[in-house]
């Protein structure tokens, strides 16, 4: 690899840019492939983006051409928003599954070091905290408060962002109200990347259970 190749893509991987490094085996030819590129081969185009969304690297042959996709993603981030039971689940699931987990509730007696010691806390209310934090589209959003008062300015922020996935706990009828409150500000299409009520349909019950429906969720949203 070259030096002003791996320059780049540290730089990409600085400012948390999915790119792939391409070689044409057979004649060491190779180059960065970022968002929004092309190359001079429709179908090597779509092998890379697939190879950057399920986050693999493998050989292909294009028009008789040997060339290997090499990429590099950085980390998947998981914010969760209100330090309730299943948020400590669904850490546990996320941090295995290499998932980069923050935590945000103001409420202190929740939210402290006792009950989530594997994990970044901010004690703060969303709107001071989401600003300072890189939201894009290896990012997951997670509500998990029922207090419209957190969840709902959490979700106004990350509506207009690129998040992969948004979900928010509670009942269709909890979600259908909260949708209402938020079409002041946001489109039915906006509204509708919300996955309310929250998780794949597992007829989950307890906190553990409801965190492995969402994480499957996430994961489902991710990768299909």
């Amino acid at each position: 690899m070259k030096k002003k190749t791996l320059d780049e893509i540290i730089s990409k991987q600085v400012e948390r840019k999915s790119l792939a490094h391409i070689i044409n085996t057979e004649n060491g030819d190779e180059f960065i492939f970022a968002n929004g590129k092309k190359t001079d081969y429709p179908e090597l185009d779509k092998e890379i983006i697939d190879c950057i969304r399920f986050d693999r690297s493998k050989l292909v042959q294009i028009d008789n051409k040997s060339f290997f996709i090499d990429v590099y993603n950085p980390p998947l981030k998981l914010l969760i928003i209100g330090a309730v039971h299943i948020a400590q689940h669904l850490i546990n699931f996320a941090n295995n599954l290499n998932f980069d987990c923050i935590l945000i509730d103001p409420r202190e007696g929740f939210a402290n070091k006792e009950r989530f010691a594997d994990v970044e806390i901010y004690n703060n209310w969303p709107d001071e905290v989401l600003p300072e934090i890189v939201i894009d589209e290896r990012t997951a959003v997670v509500t998990l408060t029922h207090d419209p008062k957190i969840d709902d300015v959490a979700l106004d922020y990350v509506l207009d962002k690129s998040c992969f996935y948004i979900g928010s706990l509670g009942s269709k009828k909890t979600h259908n109200a909260r949708v209402e409150r938020l079409s002041k500000k946001h489109s039915g299409k906006k509204l509708a990347e919300i996955h309310g009520p929250i998780g794949l349909d597992i007829g989950a019950r307890s906190p553990a259970e409801i965190a492995l429906s969402i994480v499957s969720e996430m994961i489902s949203k991710l990768r299909l």
